[in-house]
């Protein structure tokens, strides 16, 4: 099916350019949200009447997104989940959960403009890509963490296998004092006694 592109597309080509692509794509996804029309003589002369207003209005939201991803670049954004000790969480995190939470920290996104590919199911720290603009992409991070304690840890590099680990070890060592001051206990408790049979050995002797 021929059409010709309101807009870039990735990988099909610049706003004007006229296209071959499948039926079921222009009609289901290019036409209905705006980035195509049918490639007919009506509509090819309608957009050569247009084309300077909708290059310029492109130019202008092009310059926006610009500076609104200079801001976004290199963001983190903290997302709190429930999770297993293995970091495998109780549900996933969505577009959705990512625009909510930049939304929150100041910036105002919707969840069709981040591409994730797939849900996130752990616990972690995760790159997305913010499309801004045809032209213009931003990439974030969401820090997913139990709570924030944990994702400043992560934020600090620290995986949840690390965390887990450190858990572990200072769980040891808390037992190991334990059994350390058990025995210190025990020990003292048979020195007494031995200086205790001891000075009743010596008054035997003595006849007291």
């Amino acid at each position: 099916m021929q059409i010709i592109l309101m807009e870039r597309v990735a990988k099909l080509g610049q706003m004007g350019d006229v296209v071959n692509v499948k039926q079921g794509f222009a009609r289901n996804f290019l036409i209905p949200t705006g980035k195509a029309l049918r490639a007919s003589e009506a509509n090819i002369a309608s957009f050569e009447a247009k084309k300077s207003q909708m290059e310029a209005r492109n130019l202008e939201t092009k310059v926006e997104a610009e500076s609104l991803a200079e801001k976004l670049n290199g963001q983190q954004f903290v997302v709190i989940r429930s999770a297993s000790d293995a970091g495998s969480l109780y549900g996933s995190v969505t577009t959705r959960d990512a625009a909510d939470a930049a939304s929150e920290a100041g910036f105002s996104l919707d969840k069709k403009q981040v591409v994730l590919m797939a849900p996130i199911k752990d616990l972690g720290i995760h790159d997305l890509s913010v499309v801004l603009h045809p032209e213009v992409e931003a990439k974030i991070e969401l820090n997913v963490a139990r709570s924030a304690e944990e994702a400043k840890l992560q934020a600090a590099g620290k995986s949840i296998q690390d965390l887990a680990a450190e858990e572990e070890a200072a769980a040891e060592f808390e037992i190991q004092e334990l059994f350390d001051d058990i025995g210190s206990a025990g020990m003292d408790d048979f020195g007494d006694d031995e200086q205790s049979t001891t000075s009743q050995e010596v008054n035997a002797e003595d006849g007291v």
